[in-house]
């Protein structure tokens, strides 16, 4: 399968990295930014250095305020038979039917855990997708980690909010819980080591063992001891649970302005 990646920034690269070790596809990258050549993938500064060239995938790779200037310029380059991926957040099937008209689009919401083959990715089809065209799109997300297919777009923006935008808020938390616990009196490497080390254990009990948080975090707390009192602290009167929910929400709602 020949891949066209439009755009290869922060996250395209990270995908590339994970597809060109887990798949057999030949990729190809226009990105005038782009000032090396990444192992494996052809690199072009602009689209017409590739002359008449066909490609059965392109995925859009730009952000998203930068669709409707770029890509119809890249109307001829996929076989009659390909397809359009898309991993430009909040950019909608409509939106890019309207400038690459005629192909099968995929929305594909991934986050950044994917640069380590760790990622989890919704995908959202339009209605004239083939299983083939699906397939291969899943094919690669696997590679990058996890691929939940949605039957309804407005799911994918719903993906963005939770998923996509998850990898930051877990990243903040983190942040500022090394930083509570440096305000104990540890030091930041070991501050750092505490904090790391226990939220990945944590994630890792609930993924191996298969139980809810909600039964872990009751099987950890004893009636009127330091994780009780902690948890009160935390989350007593609703305030975490609030903040989460407004969260995601505002999140959700910024990708809906971006359709």
């Amino acid at each position: 399968m020949k891949v066209l990646l439009v755009g290869c920034g922060k996250m395209g690269g990270a995908l590339l990295t994970q597809w060109m070790r887990a798949t057999e596809g030949e990729f190809t990258i226009v990105d005038p930014f782009l000032d090396q050549p990444m192992e494996g993938a052809r690199l072009f500064k602009d689209i017409n250095a590739l002359g008449d060239e066909k490609f059965d995938l392109l995925i859009v790779a730009i952000k998203p305020q930068m669709v409707d200037e770029i890509l119809p310029a890249y109307k001829d380059v996929l076989h009659q038979d390909g397809a359009v991926a898309s991993i430009a957040a909040g950019c909608s099937v409509k939106r890019l039917q309207a400038t690459l008209p005629g192909y099968p689009i995929i929305r594909i919401m991934p986050n950044l855990p994917s640069a380590i083959g760790a990622g989890v990715a919704g995908l959202y089809a339009s209605d004239d997708a083939s299983t083939d065209h699906k397939s291969a799109v899943e094919t690669l997300m696997q590679a990058a980690g996890t691929a939940v297919w949605v039957d309804d777009e407005d799911q994918i923006d719903r993906v963005t909010a939770v998923a996509g935008s998850g990898p930051g808020y877990v990243f903040e938390m983190a942040r500022a819980y090394i930083e509570a616990a440096k305000e104990l009196g540890f030091s930041d490497e070991q501050a750092s080591d505490l904090v790391l080390g226990t939220l990945d254990g944590s994630i890792r009990m609930i993924l191996e063992t298969g139980d809810t948080p909600e039964n872990l975090r009751n099987s950890v707390t004893s009636k009127n001891g330091t994780t009780e009192a902690g948890l009160k602290a935390l989350n007593g009167d609703g305030k975490l649970s609030d903040l989460l929910k407004a969260t995601t929400e505002a999140a959700y709602k910024r990708a809906i302005e971006l359709r």
